[in-house]
């Protein structure tokens, strides 16, 4: 079992690194939470909990159809690779922006914060290029493995995005704070040691190292 370990340790990094990262699900979860209260940005929060589960339904049955492909795992891999780099980027040149504007009407936060999620890139280019690959691999050493990697991985980016909404709730003085930009400059960090090791299982898979 010490051997799901990287998988469970895998899923909370980058869980923490989407629940904490600047992005269109965080500053809706921001903004309603200012404007409505802390429930309504919890509900933004959970949002991804159900619209995550048909992208990663779909990538995780692509990616086994590939299982047999290494060249095809290796390209997939360095897109992994390229994607971790973009968001560890952003980490670091992208300063978090807490001043937005919500529509008027709409307090149904679940619904608004599915929508947001759909027509969001981030979680189609992880699950594709990130998420199912990891899938794919602890499955076929302990379906175990899959479930510590789901788990560190969604109760980190929920609990993550939930933290946020509890604090803007009750005041955004925390946030304008340099706690928030340290937070976001380690996970930046951790998000490249993560593209480093794509880049090394892609060269691997296309036989290049």
């Amino acid at each position: 079992m010490s051997e799901g370990w990287p998988y469970l340790l895998t899923g909370i990094v980058v869980g923490l690194a989407g629940g904490f990262s600047p992005g269109p699900i965080t500053t809706l979860v921001i903004a309603q939470s200012l404007r409505y209260g802390i429930r309504e940005g919890v509900k933004i929060a959970v949002a991804p909990i159900l619209t995550d589960a048909p992208i990663a339904i779909v990538a995780i049955f692509a990616i086994g159809r590939l299982a047999d492909a290494k060249g095809a795992l290796g390209i997939i891999a360095l897109l992994g690779a390229a994607f971790l780099t973009y968001l560890a980027y952003d980490s670091f040149t992208t300063p978090p922006s807490l001043t937005v504007a919500t529509e008027e009407d709409g307090l149904n936060s679940l619904r608004k914060g599915a929508l947001t999620n759909f027509v969001n890139p981030n979680p189609y280019l992880f699950w594709f290029t990130i998420g199912a690959p990891i899938v794919h691999e602890a499955s076929t050493v302990n379906y175990w493995f899959v479930g510590m990697f789901l788990v560190g991985l969604y109760v980190c980016l929920v609990g993550g995005k939930i933290t946020l909404a509890i604090v803007a709730g009750r005041g955004r003085v925390w946030l304008k704070g340099p706690a928030y930009i340290y937070v976001i400059r380690a996970l930046g960090v951790a998000l490249v040691l993560f593209a480093i090791k794509f880049t090394r299982d892609g060269l691997t898979y296309l036989d290049l190292l």
